[in-house]
């Protein structure tokens, strides 16, 4: 679990997943979380969002449910 106290509450602005390949799932993971719960993102966090968006994460799919 390492990789998990790394992290700690870090925003993708600041953490990434060690792996390369991992890192469109946790954009694609953190985004969906947004989502279902409506919940906001700072500057840092979009610019860093936005930066995967429109690069290597371009073709990721965000799924979501709604939070009721």
């Amino acid at each position: 679990m390492r990789t998990n106290r790394s992290k700690a509450d870090q925003d993708p602005w600041e953490w990434m997943p060690p792996l390369p390949d991992a890192h469109c799932r946790y954009v694609s993971e953190w985004v969906a979380t947004k989502l279902r719960w409506g919940l906001a993102a700072d500057q840092g966090e979009a610019d860093a969002l936005k930066v995967y968006a429109d690069g290597p994460c371009e073709t990721a799919v965000v799924h979501h449910t709604p939070a009721v």
